[in-house]
This record gives structure tokens, C-alpha cells and sequence, in this order.
């Protein structure tokens, strides 16, 4: 069933654990999880946090991880979580694993936005034109994707994992809708395939071989690819495409971490 897309709300789900305490980005900074590294003041993931709360979007948030002892060092998040404002739970033994168990608990009206805790420049108006544009499709799964020619504009010489189709160059942006009950059984796929997120030939090897002979030479566009990936789940898949930089941004690396650190310093000199 097709939601309105301008009364319906979501609940947002950030995944705040650490996939391994033995991170070169953890260790570069003096936080013991990558949620709680400070970006001029302020734990990443409170940024999300701080963005997801503004969305005219989002009713609800659900934050799974960091630890308890993370989350204690920051006063300040630490309220909002004994003030009922957001819920709280300790990180499952992976992001997928935390995500599916977080949405076992929600009710079969609740439609779920997904993100992640290193998405430091998610901004409430990324958030909205991503739910929106979830909502108002009439499918079970959205995924968000940012064109690689408008990040690599932005920020030139980063590095990314690119998704070539024939119809265009595409970067993920750690945004996943779940729009119905039925969706929801994306996030047990995506515990198959987690370890092999930066592999795209790998993924699409799941669609069988020659869909990867035709995305190795160019030949299979983004929408067969959902396409195929909807037949073999049993759902509606689409991609949302968001012509946002920054909502491609995520902090895997200690050069993403001086990327973010640049457009915030250039962000606030902009608003001086």
C-alpha cells in the first residue's frame, strides 16, 4: 500500500556499533568507538542525531550501540536517552544483526528509515527528500544513492566504492528505507552479503553470472539490477537518487575523517 508521503512519518534506526575495536580510525582518535569520535565538539553521532531529530520525517529514534560506557561519555546524549526523547540498546554482534533486531520490536504500521552513525554531514533535508521520496513509492525497500560525478565534484580525488551501471556511476549513502512489514526481510539478505559491502562484483554475483558478465562491461543498468534483486528477494526494491553531495560522505578512514573535518570548518566559515 502506497503511503502519503506528507503525513506519514518514520522511525529512524542508527547503527552506532563498532564492527572492530581494532580500527585505524578509532585508534587515531582518543574516542574508544567510532560513534563517540568528536568532530569540534560533538560525538559524530550526535550529528545524525541532531539531523534526524529536526526531519519533518521522523517521529521516532532508535539508536543500537554504541556501549553503555560510550554513551556515559557524553552527558548531553546521555540525557536525551533517560528522557525517553530517544531509545537506546546495546549493539548486536553486527550492524545487520542490530538492525534486524531493532525492527522486530517495531510495530507492522512502522515504516523505518535506516542509517548509519558515521554520516557526520547528513543534514534534515537529505533526511526529508530521502524518506519523502521513500514514501511515496509504492514498494517495499528504498535504498538511497548519490551520482559519483556530483561527489567527485564536490570533493575531488576521494575515494569511494563506485557502482558502474550503464545508466550511470552511483555511491551509496548509508540510507535504506523499509517501507512495509514484507521489507523488513531485506535486512536478513543483507546479513548474507555484510562482509562484502565494498565488493560490488561480489553482490551482484548474487543475481547470477551473467548479470555480473553485464555489469563488468557496462551492460546492466541500476534498474535491472534492482529488478533482478526484487525477483530473487520476493519484494519491491528502488533506488532513491539524491542530488546531495554530502549524503555520500561517510567516515570509514582517517582521510575521511580530515575530509568531514574540512567541509565543517568550510561549512561554519560560510555561516560566519
Amino acid at each position: 500500500m502506497q503511503l502519503d508521503p506528507e503525513s506519514h512519518q518514520m522511525v529512524a534506526i542508527v547503527l552506532a556499533g563498532d564492527r572492530t575495536k581494532a580500527d585505524s580510525l578509532i585508534n587515531h582518535t582518543e574516542a574508544d568507538s567510532k560513534a563517540m569520535i568528536n568532530l569540534d565538539g560533538v560525538p559524530m553521532v550526535r550529528r545524525v542525531l541532531d539531523s534526524l531529530r529536526v526531519s519533518r520525517v521522523v517521529s521516532r529514534i532508535y539508536m543500537a550501540g554504541p556501549e553503555a560506557s560510550e554513551v556515559a561519555t557524553d552527558p548531553a546524549l546521555q540525557k536525551r536517552i533517560d528522557d525517553g526523547e530517544m531509545s537506546w540498546s546495546e549493539p548486536a554482534v553486527s550492524p545487520s544483526t542490530s538492525a534486524y533486531e531493532v525492527m522486530s520490536r517495531l510495530g507492522p504500521e512502522d515504516a523505518v528509515l535506516l542509517t548509519t552513525a558515521d554520516h557526520p554531514l547528513l543534514t534534515p533535508e537529505i533526511v526529508d527528500a530521502f524518506g519523502r521520496q521513500s514514501l511515496a513509492d509504492d514498494v517495499d525497500v528504498t535504498v538511497g544513492l548519490a551520482p559519483y560525478a556530483l561527489v567527485a565534484e564536490a570533493y575531488p580525488g576521494i575515494r569511494k566504492t563506485v557502482l558502474h551501471f550503464s545508466d550511470g556511476d552511483f555511491c551509496g549513502c548509508n540510507l535504506f528505507a523499509f517501507i512495509t512489514p514484507e521489507g523488513r526481510r531485506a535486512a536478513k539478505f543483507w546479513r548474507k552479503i555484510e562482509q562484502e559491502r565494498k565488493k560490488p562484483l561480489v553482490v551482484i554475483g548474487l543475481l547470477g553470472w551473467w548479470a555480473v558478465i553485464r555489469y563488468r562491461f557496462g551492460f546492466l543498468s541500476l534498474e535491472e539490477a534492482l529488478a533482478k534483486l526484487s525477483k530473487r528477494l520476493g519484494l519491491r526494491m528502488r533506488a532513491v537518487i539524491l542530488p546531495y553531495a554530502n549524503a555520500a560522505i561517510d567516515v570509514d578512514s582517517i582521510a575521511d575523517l580530515m575530509l568531514v573535518k574540512g567541509a565543517l570548518a568550510k561549512a561554519a566559515e560560510e555561516d560566519a
